[in-house]
């Protein structure tokens, strides 16, 4: 018994985890759904673009890693601008245009990554200091994951601080709110629109830098990171980060604990939480104080 629940609680912390590494995706799209009322179903190349990028760079040294960092954010973020000057002609001809448009470019941006790096699932090492375990309540459990939390949690009350507690952050929901009374002030709104697409994009492409050692790079990973992150943003509540973090961690143990408690019924668990939360609360978990 004692053996069992610790198994589970192992189980837990990867679901903590994995969480954590849909919060670093999701929240993105969610703020850019959200407060820009833009559907970017690109969202999941943006992730895949990043783990590739720490497949190609990282050579197993801490200074590799924030190299792919760095590449991964500048990528990221010249892919959300670029997706916004896209995106931005279809603003008034709603959802489903913007639908068709990105997700066009998730074709081709996926079929030239697979034309360059191939077919298969690319696994891609942590850093060498990074690659050993440790003892977690009698289980053997790597540090890269555990690392991963602890930079992913920092990252996450980052993004809060930023868009909830700072004056660039106060200046994004004005602008959501009312958009020409901050253009009244000579703010220039496209500068906004722009910051806040690029950030979500480039917090994407991190995460995907940092989870290619737990997600793996390859063909359809881009479609399983978008599914996911569509669940997290339905289930945390559109444009706040909170509810994205709720909601990244909350679907992130009911992906883990299904899948080691009750493998066939996990994709039903996936859905059914989505469903059973969108019943008590039709707005998420959090919903956002700011709606386009």
């Amino acid at each position: 018994m004692a053996g069992w629940l610790d198994g589970n609680l192992v189980s837990v912390v990867d679901g903590i985890a994995f969480g954590l590494l849909l919060f670093t995706i999701a929240v993105g799209l969610s703020l850019v759904f959200g407060m820009m009322d833009v559907l970017n179903l690109a969202h999941g190349t943006l992730y895949l673009g990043g783990a590739y990028t720490a497949y190609a760079l990282s050579d197993g040294t801490l200074p590799g890693l924030l190299l792919a960092l760095t590449a991964g954010a500048l990528v990221g973020a010249l892919g959300g601008a670029a997706l916004t000057w896209l995106t931005q002609p279809l603003a008034r001809r709603g959802h489903l245009d913007q639908a068709v448009l990105t997700l066009g470019i998730t074709f081709i941006v996926a079929d030239l990554l697979a034309a360059a790096f191939g077919g298969e699932v690319l696994p891609t090492d942590p850093p060498a200091p990074l690659r050993g375990t440790v003892d977690l309540l009698g289980h053997t459990y790597p540090v890269y994951r555990l690392v991963f939390i602890a930079v992913a949690a920092c990252l996450a009350v980052l993004v809060h601080l930023v868009f909830e507690r700072s004056s660039l952050g106060a200046l994004v929901r004005a602008t959501v709110a009312d958009r020409d009374m901050v253009r009244a002030q000579g703010v220039d709104i496209r500068k906004v629109l722009y910051g806040v697409f690029a950030l979500g994009a480039a917090l994407a492409a991190v995460g995907g830098v940092l989870g290619a050692p737990i997600l793996g790079p390859g063909p359809g990973v881009d479609e399983s990171v978008l599914v996911l992150s569509l669940v997290v943003v339905v289930v945390g509540g559109l444009g706040s980060v909170r509810g994205a973090l709720a909601g990244a961690l909350l679907i992130g143990q009911v992906q883990t604990l299904g899948v080691a408690l009750l493998p066939q019924y996990a994709p039903f668990l996936l859905f059914g939480t989505m469903l059973a939360v969108l019943v008590v609360r039709p707005h998420g978990l959090v919903a956002s104080a700011v709606r386009t």
